[in-house]
Formats: C-alpha cells, structure tokens, sequence
C-alpha cells in the first residue's frame, strides 16, 4: 500500500512539508499524513471542498482494503454521493458521516461495481438512519427504471416498515431519479453538479462529474479510456480524481484482459491527461493501490500525484489539505 506518493519534482513545482499534527497543509505538492481522527468534520473554511474517497477499489472483485467505487463530496452545508459500489455505507460510517445524510447520489455509469450498495444505502438511510425526505437520484439512461424496480424488489420490507409496524416517515423511501444527460444536472446553495459524456467502450451513456462551490472544483473521470471531452470540461481544476488500470494485473488475471483495457486508461495515457489538464492534484481511484502504477505514471507525468486509498480526504481550499484514514 502506497502511504504517501506524492513526492518533491525536480522541475516547476515547489514542495512545502509542513507536518502538522494529523494532517499535511500545503501549497503546490502535497504531502498527506496520517490525521489524527479518521472522522470527517467539518471544514473551519466555509467555502472550501471536501472531497472523501470512500471506495478506491476496480471492478467487481471483493477487495478488503479497497472497496467499491464510491466519492463523497462536502460543499457548505451539502452532501453529494458518486457512486454507490460495495461498502460504501461502512466506509461513509467509518469516516464519521451518518447514512441518513445522505440524499443526492450521483451515478456514472450502471455498471455492478458502481450501483450495488444502493439498496443499503436507501433502505438502511430511512430505516435505520433517520432519512425523511426523499432521495435524489441523477444517471445515466436507465437509472429511473433501476430505481423503480429496487423499490419493487424491496416492497415487502418498506410496506412493513412504512405502513404496518415501525410507520416510518412515506416521504424518506420514496426516490426521486433523473435520467440526465450531458450539462448542469444540480445547482443549489453555490454549488453546482455538472455532468459531462466520457467513453468507457461499449458502457453507453457513461458520465464523468465536476463540481464547483466557493471558487474551487473537483473533476470525477468516472470510467473512462483517454477522454477528449473530459479535458475540455477539467480545464482550471483544482484536483482531478481520474481512474486508472495496470494492464500487467489486467492480462495475468483475466482471460478478457484486451477488452478490459481498451475501456479504461492505462498510468501512461493517464499521465498525459494530468499533463494536459494541470490540477493543482490529481489523484487516483477506480485504482490498484501499487508502486507500479505509480512509476508508470511518472513516465509522462511530473506533477503532484497522490495514489487510490479508501478514506483518503482531500480539503480544496487556498491550500490543499490531505488527510490519511486512521482509526
């Protein structure tokens, strides 16, 4: 596991260690520590980003140190779930945020890796969270009809504990979804959600995301090979959080290990994307925590680099705060 893969360049950028208790404050390159409370709190700065990468893992195999594809976003007073894969509801508990919370979650794409955990995250966000008001579902073609039929497949449970035993509130089950398409899909309190086409091969519509609050922005490349369009709509971003595949794991794994590739970006292409787009940092997901692709990625790439970690929080502001998950 890479604990700290950011490191000082040779050409262009100025590194600050600053080793504050807990976490790492920094200007260009950061260099994230252990915090000292793996609880997310909120930020002293109202205006600031929080961007929580609760699942760093790829695919559908069950990883126990990286879990599903998940991302939670903090602007002000609002709370944004990307993807919902394996585990998210533990890690969003882990780091401290109540699941009934959470009622905006965004999708990128329907594929398994990136859906499975909501029904836990509706059921279990009204049921045992607290949830009274509906929650907000925007994705690509096809998340309406996913959403309805979840509601069906659960219609036992959420009649029991809506209308005959708990009388739990109608209104905190109920879904509300959104079919999107390419532009702003959310816009509330200073903070706006836009979705943008990337190209995962034949995975048809897939969406990236960038968000925007208080003068600061994420980009969440979703799963992508090299995408044109994702570069357009990343241009002046703060950090971008672009996915990542080791072709070597890929073909010593999988008997289908050209076409996996082929849908995502390899740490090469992946750097020449960084390249271009400039972020203050850019970060890994979707991602195999190794070395490797670290090293790769630093063949095309010579800016600040932080690697796929679960529970890693990353604070956009005047400077940029990581904080590593310890318990």
């Amino acid at each position: 596991m890479i604990k700290n893969s950011c490191f000082a360049l040779s050409v262009g950028w100025l590194l600050l260690f600053l080793g504050q208790a807990g976490h790492s404050s920094v200007g260009e390159v950061p260099r994230a520590r252990p915090a000292a409370s793996g609880v997310v709190v909120e930020s002293e700065a109202p205006n600031n980003l929080k961007v929580v990468l609760l699942g760093t893992g790829a695919g559908p195999l069950v990883n126990l140190q990286q879990f599903g594809a998940s991302t939670l976003i903090e602007a002000g007073s609002i709370r944004l779930l990307f993807d919902c894969g394996r585990g998210a509801t533990t890690r969003l508990t882990q780091v401290g945020v109540p699941v009934g919370s959470i009622n905006r979650l965004f999708l990128t794409h329907l594929h398994s890796d990136h859906v499975i955990q909501i029904p836990d995250l509706l059921l279990t966000g009204w049921a045992g969270g607290g949830r009274q008001i509906p929650l907000n579902v925007w994705g690509p073609e096809g998340t309406q009809d996913m959403m309805d039929h979840l509601q069906q497949a659960f219609a036992f449970d959420i009649h029991v504990r809506r209308d005959v035993d708990e009388k739990l509130p109608a209104m905190g089950i109920k879904v509300l979804s959104h079919d999107i398409t390419q532009g702003v899909v959310f816009e509330e309190q200073g903070v706006k959600v836009t979705a943008f086409l990337v190209d995962h091969g034949p995975v048809k519509p897939a969406f990236g995301y960038r968000v925007d609050f208080g003068g600061h922005s994420v980009v969440l490349s979703g799963d992508t090979r090299v995408s044109e369009n994702l570069v357009q709509f990343a241009k002046g971003v703060d950090v971008l959080v672009h996915e990542v595949v080791d072709p070597q794991v890929v073909r010593a794994r999988s008997p289908n290990a050209e076409a996996i590739i082929a849908h995502h970006t390899t740490p090469e292409q992946a750097g020449l994307v960084f390249a271009r787009v400039k972020p203050r940092l850019a970060v890994y997901s979707h991602a195999a925590n190794t070395e490797n692709i670290m090293m790769q990625t630093r063949k095309t790439y010579a800016g600040p680099l932080q690697g796929a970690e679960d529970m890693l929080t990353i604070e956009i502001g005047e400077k940029i705060d990581v904080r590593h998950f310890r318990p």
